[in-house]
């Protein structure tokens, strides 16, 4: 019986990724694009699926173990009468298809409701879960729960680098959390209740560093209630998918490590939404239908070139001031919120950005998107778009420092001078990082936001 070697395929451009999970041991059964490990990097985590069809000889990796393209999985012995292995097409869709975010997803409050949600991808392919970057750690109301961070006596803790990021932003010691994945691995769960035990510790009347075993006070904090819901009425429990739970996360990270403030403003689109008419009209079925959220992104470029603090991101004691400007835009799918991010915004015309806003949204909402197409950005967009509502408080995605929100517009009669006339105004709604940001600069940025907005000819200004 003939033997066949499983390597690792093309896994985009991660390498030296640690295996977190064995999925499968020597003597089972190996179908054609199952799922032998987990990997996962400090911003990913994905499923390598068997290329090939036959029974597992020997797996070549262990949990802890670094891999990278073309590394050598495992040794099958082939099927009899079964194909020897998967087309090289089909093995490297079955590694990359169905990519959801987190962040960002992770890192706003609301999404575009633009266009109708479509199904979502179909649970077999392997996902990649992208966490939202960070900056250099911050002090935070959770800092003072270890003792020392991961890193120092909690280097030996058995977690995967995204668990290390997060625990060292709570200021968690990982040695002192006990792990319920396989072989005692840490997962976030694990140290999200280590927090909320050490929490609930500190609420006994004993002093904090007595309760918590001498590891610095808790948030103060009354223990989370617990109820049995189902004594008021019929009741239905479902797990929380992964994506949201990986959302949460960061969007917790993000409320509580940044301080935030919203400035509301409204902006004249009258004369822009009937210029967007007229360019569909003009462009027909044949052309690219152009959305407010192109023009909202081409302002925002101006706008954050002549506020460059909007534009930046925070490095430990210093503030990074980029010179490019990639543009990230809430996705609502099936599946969660996504931020798929337009990349050089300022060197792209209204037609083209709607046409990768549009692309880009459909690959979120069929779970397509790469790690790629979520990474970099410099300042986010959240859109209602037709959902309804007014003004909001969007979550500013970390490393950025600011995110703008935007609700459905609406008609309301404006003094001219001489008399009322309906207007059509979008309520702005602009979050920002007031250790970056002060108060004067969100204002002036608001305003000079409106005023693009309502007459665009100001863009090439």
């Amino acid at each position: 019986m003939s033997t066949i070697e499983v390597k690792v395929p093309d896994i985009g451009d991660f390498k030296e990724v640690e295996v977190i999970e064995v999925l499968v041991k020597a003597g089972d059964a190996i179908a054609v694009e199952q799922s032998l490990i987990t990997v996962e990097s400090d911003k990913a985590s994905m499923e390598i699926p068997s290329s090939a069809a036959g029974v597992l000889k020997e797996l070549r990796v262990k949990v802890g173990d670094k891999v990278s393209e073309g590394a050598l999985l495992a040794v099958l012995e082939a099927a009899e009468g079964a194909p020897a292995s998967a087309p090289p097409a089909e093995a490297e869709k079955a590694a990359s298809a169905a990519e959801v975010p987190a962040q960002a997803a992770a890192g706003t409050a609301s999404a575009t409701a633009a266009d109708a949600p479509a199904p979502a991808a179909p649970a077999r392919a392997a996902s990649a879960i992208v966490e939202t970057a960070v900056p250099a750690r911050q002090p935070s109301p959770t800092a003072a729960i270890a003792e020392a961070p991961d890193g120092a006596h909690g280097a030996k803790a058995h977690a995967s680098p995204s668990v290390r990021k997060f625990a060292r932003e709570l200021g968690v010691d990982l040695s002192k959390v006990k792990g319920s994945g396989p072989k005692e691995r840490i997962t976030h769960d694990d140290v999200r209740a280590w927090v909320k035990a050490a929490i609930a510790r500190s609420e006994g009347g004993a002093p904090a560093s007595a309760a918590s075993g001498g590891e610095g006070a808790g948030l103060g904090l009354i223990p989370w209630p617990k109820v049995d819901f189902a004594k008021f009425g019929p009741v239905e429990t479902k797990p929380v998918a992964r994506i949201r739970k990986i959302s949460a996360a960061n969007l917790h990270r993000n409320w509580v490590m940044i301080p935030h403030v919203t400035n509301h403003d409204e902006a004249d689109i009258t004369e822009l939404e009937a210029f967007r008419v007229q360019l569909n009209q003009e462009q027909g079925k044949a052309g690219v239908k152009v959305t407010m959220l192109a023009f909202l992104i081409k302002a925002c470029v101006s706008a954050l070139q002549k506020f460059p603090e909007f534009n930046s991101s925070l490095d430990g004691e210093n503030v990074v001031l980029k010179n490019y400007w990639h543009i990230g835009f809430a996705a609502d799918t099936p599946n969660g919120l996504m931020v798929p991010v337009i990349r050089d915004a300022d060197k792209k015309g209204i037609f083209q950005i709607a046409k990768e806003t549009s692309e880009l949204a459909a690959k979120a909402r069929e779970g397509k998107l790469s790690p790629a197409d979520m990474q970099g950005g410099t300042f986010s967009i959240s859109s209602l778009g037709g959902i309804g509502g007014t003004y909001f408080t969007p979550i500013i995605n970390a490393p950025e420092v600011a995110i703008l929100g935007v609700c459905r517009s609406f008609t309301k009669p404006v003094w001219n001078g001489e008399a009322f006339e309906p207007r059509l105004i979008l309520p702005l709604s602009l979050s920002w990082d007031h250790r970056v940001v002060d108060g004067a600069a969100a204002a002036r940025f608001n305003v000079h936001l409106a005023q693009l907005l309502a007459d665009f000819r100001r863009v090439m200004l």
